[in-house]
């Protein structure tokens, strides 16, 4: 394909003119290499190694792949083909916060679908086609600020909410980067963690996420048609989740009403959210006094209560691709590296530099994954392939919406971006 070409030429420019700033990751013999080219969009090639950095720029300005990763797993032989044979010698602990995986609101706006069984389209994140009821789909996903923010905020709830506090895991053991695409990778390189087994990751994941959280063990339960809850004053989740309530019940009326109606956190009924704001603040007093923990309010039995609790542990869990987290063996994003499906940057990033970043217009050269961004306004002129497109904001400029067979002429990074994406082609 004549973008493919073009695309790899890019990146081999890049990587030739920028090899000097590609950073060497921890370990860096002990890990294995994999790449995806350009040519076979599916395949990986995996099973490399590289002696040392100058290896891996010479490879990258002579092959240019359209995604590179390394492992998380050290190994005495990375690039032994059979696993068995690699000689494992531990794992980083890897999380990767995906808004591919979550809801966020501005999905309903820019992320496309259409249905392979009816043809029907529209915006979001559904389960089953409207029309038919059928589940396969095509999708267009696309970026934007809030649901890279969204993804910013869950790296920032995951360290100052559980890395620090419950684990106490070290900054200096951490290393952050963004994707060049829709999230955000966090490693530990801790020798503690790497001991780990599969099974003990995915307990960590578990209380990090939420996930299996028992409600009566926390010390929700009902005697003698009583209902007992929650204290604030208990360490751990029963801590973290009565304050989450305690928050929300000092938000306004109509805000803790839409919260509650909402079907992607609560999905109470009006009469059930009626009778929860009637009582709203007598239940803030008795649960902030913590004198007692008796829950009453009408209509809330057991099954009521333990909807509320999981849709406020599913506002404080954090959302993460739990795989990635498990899988000793799993390959992640080469620091530097570019992201094949954008032509961004996969940018690392100091803890302490983590709140101000803002991928698609950050001002900070050294930090800015815009990398195909031409000081000298270049333009290049496409045709749209795509059926529609949402509008493209990056570097605080906006472009489209378009639909299929549109001519436009648009700056190179956003030429670079939307042939990335296969939604464009050259003319």
């Amino acid at each position: 394909m004549v973008e493919y070409t073009y695309l790899k030429r890019l990146f081999q420019a890049y990587y030739q003119e920028k090899q000097f700033d590609l950073p060497k990751v921890s370990s860096f013999n002990l890990r294995e290499f994999g790449l995806i080219p350009w040519e076979k969009k599916v395949f990986m090639k995996r099973h490399m190694s590289f002696d040392n950095l100058d290896n891996l720029r010479y490879y990258l300005i002579k092959d240019a792949p359209r995604h590179l990763y390394s492992s998380g797993s050290l190994y005495l032989k990375p690039d032994a083909r059979d696993m068995n044979n690699k000689e494992y010698q531990g794992c980083d602990f890897i999380i990767d916060i995906d808004v591919d995986h979550f809801y966020t609101p501005c999905k309903d706006q820019h992320d496309l679908w259409t249905c392979k069984d009816c043809g029907d389209e529209g915006t979001g994140m559904p389960k089953i086609c409207p029309k038919c009821k059928g589940s396969k789909f095509t999708k267009v996903s696309w970026v934007c600020d809030q649901c890279l923010d969204a993804a910013k905020n869950e790296i920032t709830k995951l360290i100052s909410n559980y890395l620090s506090p419950d684990f106490g895991i070290e900054e200096k053991d951490m290393k952050i980067a963004f994707s060049g695409h829709r999230g955000y990778h966090l490693k530990i390189e801790s020798e503690e963690l790497r001991k780990l087994t599969s099974e003990e990751r995915r307990e960590i994941v578990d209380y990090i996420t939420g996930e299996n959280i028992n409600f009566e063990i926390l010390g929700l339960n009902e005697r003698s048609n009583i209902i007992y809850g929650l204290l604030v004053n208990n360490i751990g989740w029963s801590q973290k989740i009565m304050n989450k309530v305690i928050e929300v019940l000092k938000q306004p009326k109509n805000i803790v009403k839409n919260m509650l109606l909402d079907e992607n956190l609560f999905d109470f009924t009006p009469f059930y959210v009626r009778s929860f704001l009637n009582y709203k603040d007598d239940f803030l007093e008795l649960i902030t006094k913590g004198e007692r923990n008796v829950w009453a309010i009408e209509g809330f039995g057991l099954t009521n209560w333990k909807k509320l609790l999981r849709g406020i542990v599913k506002q404080i869990g954090v959302e993460l691709d739990e795989p990635v987290s498990i899988d000793i063996h799993r390959l992640i994003r080469y620091p530097g590296s570019l992201h094949g499906k954008t032509g961004f940057k996969v940018q690392e990033i100091e803890l302490n530099e983590l709140d101000g970043f803002n991928p698609l217009d950050e001002s900070n050269e050294k930090l800015d994954p815009i990398v195909f961004k031409s000081k000298k306004k270049l333009t290049q002129k496409l045709e749209i392939v795509e059926n529609k497109l949402p509008i493209t904001k990056i570097k605080g400029e906006s472009f489209g919406p378009y639909v299929k067979g549109e001519k436009i002429e648009v700056p190179h990074h956003i030429a670079v971006f939307l042939l990335c994406k296969e939604v464009a082609k050259t003319i």
